[in-house]
């Protein structure tokens, strides 16, 4: 892992290039609906610039390292795949791209030394963190510098307080609610049990909406239970209350970490219910020593599924398999998609990077309120000045040890 870290870190200082998605820019993801061009000025100091070696600086931030490895690895890698694609295809305005990743060890404290890190290292734009906690320690910091910062997978509600931030994601309010309208319309239970973790802004912020929704859905939440970072390996009293509940499903707005041992424990009592979880599963596929087999037919909320057909799904798949040797994520679908709808507004607003940081978190946030993006996590992404975007949610169902659309 620590091999992995030091090759992304060093890469990060090239302005490398790659084969991208069959490299035609129209394949590419968060391509805009109505593209316009810089003027004749701009890309006559653009071309300058390119000459004189000047280039836009791209930062990243989630956990390399640790039980949340999957969302933080998928992220930075992602964020250097598209990276390399769009220098491949000549860039943004005519000037190559350069990206760095930092861990942040799932650790509010550490994912701010690493906005620091990478703000040393001349940082123009900031991809993370990847994580609500952490972002939201960010967020005080970019917004203090005024810098453009795009979460893709901080789900909070607060993440998005301060007018420079911006998510990809759905915010656990909407999750818990498009969760509950999903098992709701398609009837997948009567009687709906929830695990949850009440020391997690993601977590519990999700768990609420979901609560509340419910009775609107035709469902009886029967049993909710709490569980906290000190007390999160035995859920023996959470499951056996489900259980005695006659849940029919069972609603996990937590980590994969935490979801495996549930399914593990789950199983050695006989409890069998459907399981049901949002984006903060994706992974459990992926937890060391975990049997996949009780993954089966686990249900997930997530605007991404790897065995999509269309090609631009396809292809990023493809591409990240080669150059990683797993499938991507939908925490790294949503980087992938960060990064070219930085893109898109950098060349509506026919920015360069000689501006400083704040001249570029003013065009950007003036631009991104105007663009339709559409990208691997959805056909049409727009945003207002909240910070959130307006996107269609999916479902996705694992089935023979992989992830499927769900029918």
């Amino acid at each position: 892992m620590k091999s992995l870290v030091s090759v992304m870190a060093a890469t990060a200082l090239l302005a490398g290039t790659i084969a991208g998605c069959g490299g035609n820019a129209s394949n590419n993801a968060a391509s805009t609906s109505g593209e316009s061009t810089a003027t004749e000025a701009a890309e006559g100091t653009a071309s300058e610039g390119a000459a004189s070696g000047a280039t836009f600086k791209i930062g990243s931030i989630g956990p390399l390292t640790g039980g949340a490895a999957a969302y933080g690895l998928a992220v930075v890698n992602s964020v250097e795949l598209a990276v390399n694609e769009i220098n491949a295809n000549g860039g943004i305005n005519g000037y190559q791209v350069e990206m760095k990743g930092e861990d942040d060890e799932l650790n509010a404290e550490k994912s701010v030394n690493a906005y620091n890190t990478l703000k040393d290292w001349g940082m123009q734009f900031l991809v993370g963190s990847t994580t609500s906690a952490c972002s939201l320690a960010v967020s005080e910091n970019t917004h203090e510098d005024n810098m453009f910062q795009l979460t893709p997978s901080a789900s909070a509600a607060d993440c998005v307080n301060y007018d420079n931030v911006f998510r990809v994601c759905f915010s656990d309010p909407n999750q818990g609610l498009a969760s509950a309208q999903y098992i709701g319309s398609h009837k997948l239970a009567s009687k709906v049990a929830i695990i949850y973790d009440s020391s997690d802004v993601y977590s519990s912020g999700i768990y609420q909406t979901f609560a509340q929704e419910a009775p609107n859905q035709g469902f009886e939440v029967v049993s909710a239970e709490a569980f906290t970072a000190d007390s999160k390996t035995d859920f023996s009293v959470q499951l056996q209350k489900a259980k005695d509940a006659g849940a029919e499903l069972l609603f996990l707005p937590i980590y994969y970490t935490e979801a495996s041992l549930i399914l593990t424990q789950a199983n050695t009592m006989g409890f069998a219910p459907i399981f049901f979880g949002v984006d903060g599963m994706d992974g459990i596929l992926t937890v060391e020593n975990f049997d996949t087999s009780l993954a089966e037919g686990l249900m997930l909320l997530t605007p991404f599924a790897a065995d999509a057909t269309d090609d631009l799904t396809v292809n990023y798949v493809k591409n990240y398999q080669e150059k990683y040797g797993e499938t991507p994520n939908q925490f790294g679908a949503d980087a992938y998609d960060a990064v070219y709808i930085i893109k898109q507004c950098l060349e509506e607003a026919g920015a360069t990077p000689d501006m400083s940081v704040s001249d570029l978190c003013e065009a950007v946030k003036g631009t991104i309120v105007k663009i339709t993006a559409s990208g691997l996590t959805s056909e049409t992404m727009t945003w207002d000045a909240s910070g959130e975007p307006n996107k269609e949610p999916k479902a996705v169902v694992i089935k023979d040890g992989a992830y499927v659309t769900a029918e």
